[in-house]
């Protein structure tokens, strides 16, 4: 695959960025696609390596390693390689329903498991697959693939987030009437509001909902089902129900002081910022202009938090987390192919670097409480230093450091720690079992223990990666399938 001895004679070429200065000054991508050349050089670094990780999807040390849709990595690196782009699209698509989403805001498990990556920076998987399918769209390649016959079942869909939307594309290429329903005003679940502009451009959604809906996917809006719509009224009119209503409700945080004005949650916050957005509304009242910020949570969505309230004008940010800061390189107990755990700045800790001269993040620290400014509003919040330790047992537990404690000002603070699991009203409204705050469904099946409701994504798995939601949103089609027709022609994730 690639060149034979590309990975020896080509160095590893960044993905392109917008200056950090000029980007939060708009809610623009801060990404710009490698021209055609560069992908070219890119794709000729792909090894022959016998066995490629890079798609083995699996999980290792509590993390992803590898592709879980087991994208054919080494086969469209080695036709972009050789220019033949329109074959690359064909093979992506074979196995990513989307990969413009993926493309963008995938963690990239797949480069961390890439055998390049053993001694050497690892191939640019993850740009070459959003070059292959922003090209695919550019020369009118994708158009609206209608199935040519139709069967007589039916299918609702609740949520229209990865897993739903990946659902709904291979049940309506197998012949099946498939709508979608989504509470929300716009359907895209976390694409379209759970992540920012500038990271996944709402348009980029929006276009391939567009496409769905040409297909034969039909889209219900502004309906929440248990409320608008009963469960047994869904029940009643379709032939199989999946729920796919993900990972909604937010992990809080229980301390003194949580119920001051302008302590938020992140989802609560990133809604409202896109939705300021496509309406043009920049008038909205949770805001951080001219407000000193402070994120909690050290994840991704904290770091979309960080950017947003950049481009919102604060005054400054910071970002807490309660883990020790990763290890430069990889550290002994975190071997290839295992996910890298190490240290790196994200698009978000550039931009604040270059506006504060520094590295925003905090490390080892925990908020022990919110300070008000005598009006219930907040003016600061109290924090103290932590220690990860070993305990007599051997596991890792969390101490507090003497005289660490820290005061910070603080009018804005958005809590983004993760989430417990879906929203119980629309469980307890279809009567589905849980198991702890899961919906109980086994992989593979996807079965509800209500006859005909099957269950996928983050509400049956947990808070995970959108490649696992597009993984189990495949999965779930072909169990659907084969409940509706018997057999299923739907190629399943690891038969591809």
């Amino acid at each position: 695959m690639g060149k034979a001895t590309g990975f020896m004679e080509i160095k590893r070429e960044q993905a392109i960025e917008r200056d950090p200065t000029d980007r939060i000054k708009d809610w623009k991508e801060y990404s710009a696609p490698f021209s055609d050349e560069m992908m070219q050089r890119q794709g000729a670094r792909c090894m022959d390596c016998a066995t490629p990780f890079c798609h083995i999807g699996m999980e290792i040390e509590g993390a992803t390693s590898g592709c879980p849709i087991h994208n054919l990595i080494p086969e469209w690196n080695d036709l972009v390689y050789k220019g033949k782009w329109k074959e690359a699209l064909a093979r992506l698509m074979k196995t990513n329903n989307f990969p413009e989403f993926t493309g963008r805001v995938c963690p990239a498990p797949c480069e961390g498991s890439c055998t390049v990556a053993i001694a050497d920076p690892a191939v640019a998987i993850k740009n070459i697959e959003r070059a292959i399918i922003d090209k695919g769209f550019e020369m009118g390649w994708i158009t609206p693939k209608i199935p040519q016959t139709r069967t007589k079942k039916t299918v609702a869909i609740i949520g229209s987030g990865p897993a739903g939307l990946a659902a709904a594309d291979q049940l309506n290429q197998a012949g099946h009437h498939v709508t979608v329903y989504e509470r929300s005003d716009r359907a895209g679940g976390l694409l379209m509001y759970g992540i920012p502009n500038m990271k996944l451009d709402k348009d980029v959604v929006t276009r391939r909902i567009k496409l769905l809906e040409k297909e034969g996917v039909t889209f219900i809006l502004n309906t929440e089902v248990g409320s608008d719509i009963s469960a047994e009224e869904i029940r009643a009119a379709f032939d199989s129900v999946i729920l796919c209503t993900g990972s909604q409700k937010a992990r809080d945080l229980p301390i003194p002081g949580r119920e001051y004005q302008g302590v938020h949650l992140a989802m609560d916050y990133l809604t409202q910022a896109t939705k300021s957005l496509l309406t043009n509304n920049p008038n909205s009242s949770l805001t951080a202009k001219d407000k000193d910020v402070i994120v909690i949570g050290g994840g991704d969505t904290g770091a979309d938090c960080v950017a947003t309230a950049l481009r919102q004008g604060a005054k400054s940010v910071n970002q807490f987390a309660i883990n020790p800061q990763l290890p430069i390189k990889r550290a002994d107990d975190n071997q290839w192919p295992a996910y890298p755990k190490v240290f790196s700045l994200e698009y978000a800790h550039k931009e604040a670097k270059e506006k504060y001269g520094k590295d925003i993040r905090e490390h080892a620290i925990q908020t022990k409480a919110f300070i008000t400014d005598g009006k219930d509003g907040l003016q600061a919040l109290y924090t103290v230093k932590m220690a990860k330790t070993r305990d007599q047992n051997g596991q890792f537990v969390y101490q507090e450091v003497p005289n660490s404690e820290d005061v910070w000002p603080a009018q804005l603070v958005i809590i983004a720690i993760g989430f417990e699991g879906p929203e119980q009203p629309l469980l307890e409204a279809f009567g589905v079992k849980q198991e702890g705050k899961r919906i109980a469904a086994q992989y593979g099946d996807f079965k509800t223990n209500v006859e005909g409701v099957f269950a996928a994504g983050d509400a049956r798995r947990g808070q995970s990666l959108i490649v696992w939601a597009i993984n189990e949103g495949r999965e779930v089609a072909c169990a659907v399938d084969h409940y509706l027709m018997g057999k299923t022609t739907l190629p399943t994730v690891q038969a591809v």
